[in-house]
């Protein structure tokens, strides 16, 4: 036991040293004389540099108090690279041999940071069989596969105890609408919209949750349909979006599915990044779209509110990729029509 109490004590630890994170306003003046107001959760001061150091931090304590994880053991995840990187974190916080199991076309940068906490990466070369070979690569070595996907939406208190609902709406008390009508997200595990979803009806919250979900995700299908059965060619934005149907992810915690082309999300990225003077990522410009979509939808409808949504990580992991022109030609194709679209958004002029 005393290994045990000591592991989680060093993980405590190392949150007590650990600042929230801010809570940025954006600056969109034409939406904000129609009574809509925009936020963004700032996710990517955490020291692993993104929101899956929350998860990873839950993971580790779940898995730890379950008896899962033992002195020496080798921890083995699934992972499309951020939730990788911060549970290398905690795994050499602990003293814990970490293997990442990852599609190769993950960027260089997540890999690198993985490999500077002295994690080990397997990279697959089709995004479905990340699975397998965790489980796999964790019977080899004896050790214990995390299984973000299954354990993500369990692992997190959402009834509070610090989580990052009861966090954000803390931060929304002085605001003008301290209650949002809108909490937008992207879904990986789908563990921070049961989160939120749990939370916001938990504490009676007059709240909806939408997902923005990347196209080739499966997750927008599920939710209409409820077919557990369905599988797709998965996302090309890194973190969000899933070639089959997740444990985690809870359908009915969900109101409302918008789905997202890769074109747009890049789009937003590059729009949001010139916005704020800082670059964010991908999955962060596919939240960005979401929450656009709502706001042009109220001011429509003539509704007020505040839109609240993530800032997952920053763009400083994507630039052999998505802030990468050759690469998005190749990949993504032309973002220029889509950044006039959305620039005349932002400008309430679409």
């Amino acid at each position: 036991m005393s290994w045990l109490h000591n592991a989680i004590s060093r993980i405590e630890a190392d949150y007590q040293r650990s600042a929230d994170t801010h809570l940025i306003a954006l600056p969109l003046p034409a939406f904000a004389t129609h009574g809509i107001d925009l936020y963004l959760k700032d996710e990517s001061t955490h020291p692993t540099g993104s929101l899956k150091h929350r998860l990873a931090r839950s993971l580790f304590l779940y898995s730890l108090c379950n008896g899962w994880l033992r002195e020496g053991s080798t921890v083995v995840e699934s992972s499309s690279g951020s939730t990788a990187v911060s549970e290398a974190y905690f795994a050499r916080l602990l003293g814990l041999p970490f293997i990442a199991v990852m599609p190769r076309c993950t960027s260089s940068e997540k890999i690198a940071q993985i490999e500077f906490y002295g994690g080990h990466c397997h990279l697959v070369d089709k995004p479905n069989e990340v699975y397998s070979e965790a489980i796999a690569l964790a019977r080899q070595t004896g050790g214990h596969y995390m299984d973000q996907f299954t354990y993500a939406e369990r692992a997190t208190d959402w009834r509070g105890n610090n989580n990052i609902a009861q966090s954000m709406f803390e931060q929304m008390a002085r605001e003008r609408f301290p209650v949002p009508r809108w909490v937008v997200v992207g879904a990986g595990t789908g563990g921070t919209s049961a989160t939120i979803g749990r939370f916001v009806r938990y504490q009676c919250h007059d709240t909806q949750v939408c997902v923005a979900d990347p196209e080739g995700s499966v997750f927008g299908d599920y939710h209409r349909t409820g077919d557990t059965s369905l599988t797709g060619p998965g996302s090309q934005i890194e973190g969000i979006g899933r070639p089959r149907v997740e444990a985690s992810f809870i359908r009915t915690l969900v109101d409302r599915m918008l789905t997202v082309s890769n074109i747009d999300s890049v789009a937003a990225m590059q729009v949001l990044s010139d916005l704020l003077g800082r670059k964010v990522g991908p999955s962060t410009g596919t939240n960005l779209v979401g929450m656009l979509t709502l706001a042009c939808e109220m001011r429509k409808a003539g509704q007020q509110g505040a839109i609240l949504s993530l800032l997952c990580d920053a763009g400083e992991r994507y630039l052999g990729s998505y802030f990468s022109e050759p690469w998005v030609a190749e990949h993504m194709g032309d973002c220029a029509p889509a950044r006039e679209r959305l620039k005349q958004q932002l400008a309430c002029q679409a």
